[in-house]
């Protein structure tokens, strides 16, 4: 099939937004303070053990990774931005474990087919824009009996309700699809469909406790998350569109508090804990 010059355009055009929204952003913060837990959760899942060659794809700073190379095994992490790899590189260095990072889309993975013997994702590679090609390509790279596991957000979930939020003030891209689709075991089981022989997902909750009201968590999305400052910058020289964002912000984080009142702040946030043997 041949691809338009105005379709690669638009496919690049993309590909440069995925890439520049999140080196410039502390997420290593996020993935330290808010989700930590997630990757040891996801390498036990996995059935991560030493011997193996692991795969973290989208692997953002290393939540992930940095939990599977303390086990043993030879692991391979990739990611688009350029920044969050030397990030997640020095914090390898920092802790003594062996990674070797390589810069690569999800959709488009530069490595050999059934390569690895498992591939594990840590709320990244449902972020990649083309869904059906990330899935293949999380299959493709996988041998045969090998597995995958991923941790995704679920719409349902304080992340949906937050990326709600931020979409009735910047739209998704020409051509990205929701992201939080992967947040649904049918959805995960129609993009793998006959790939895997084996297909697990379990709903759990993970819990956001760092910021003691509202207001402060706001202020800290704001200043650490790559899609949250996005749509931000999207709305500049319009003061009331911003102070509009700002209250309609504020106001899902209050509605979304479990804790008490008169008690800090706390939130649940929802993620699908998807496990898949590769046919």
């Amino acid at each position: 099939m041949t691809t338009s010059s105005a379709g690669v355009s638009a496919v690049q055009r993309l590909e440069a937004k995925h890439r520049a929204m999140w080196p410039s952003r502390d997420y290593l913060g996020i993935a330290a303070e808010l989700i930590s837990e997630l990757g040891p959760e996801l390498v036990e899942a996995g059935g991560i053990r030493a011997g193996q060659r692991v795969l973290c794809v989208a692997a953002g700073a290393g939540n992930g990774v940095l939990s599977a190379a303390a086990i043993g095994p030879e692991v391979v992490a990739s990611d688009l931005a350029p920044g969050l790899l030397e990030r997640g590189r020095r914090t390898a260095v920092e802790r003594g474990l062996a990674v070797e990072w390589v810069e690569a889309e999800a959709e488009a993975l530069p490595f050999p087919t059934g390569g690895f013997d498992a591939v594990i994702s840590c709320v990244g590679a449902m972020l990649a824009p083309h869904h059906r090609a990330t899935a293949d390509e999380l299959l493709r790279v996988c041998r045969p009996g090998g597995t995958i596991t991923l941790v995704n957000w679920t719409p349902e979930g304080f992340i949906g309700g937050l990326f709600a939020t931020l979409a009735r003030f910047a739209p998704l891209p020409p051509g990205a699809q929701p992201p939080l689709l992967w947040g649904r075991g049918e959805q995960v089981r129609e993009l793998f469909g006959d790939g895997v022989t084996r297909l697990a997902v379990r709903r759990r909750i993970t819990v956001f406790d760092q910021c003691a009201t509202p207001l402060e968590f706001r202020e800290y999305w704001k200043r650490t998350y790559g899609p949250t400052i996005a749509v931000y910058a999207a709305n500049p020289g319009d003061p009331e569109r911003v102070a509009a964002l700002d209250s309609a912000f504020l106001e899902f984080l209050e509605s979304w508090n479990v804790a008490p009142v008169g008690r800090p702040a706390r939130w649940e946030a929802q993620y699908l804990l998807v496990t898949a043997t590769r046919a």
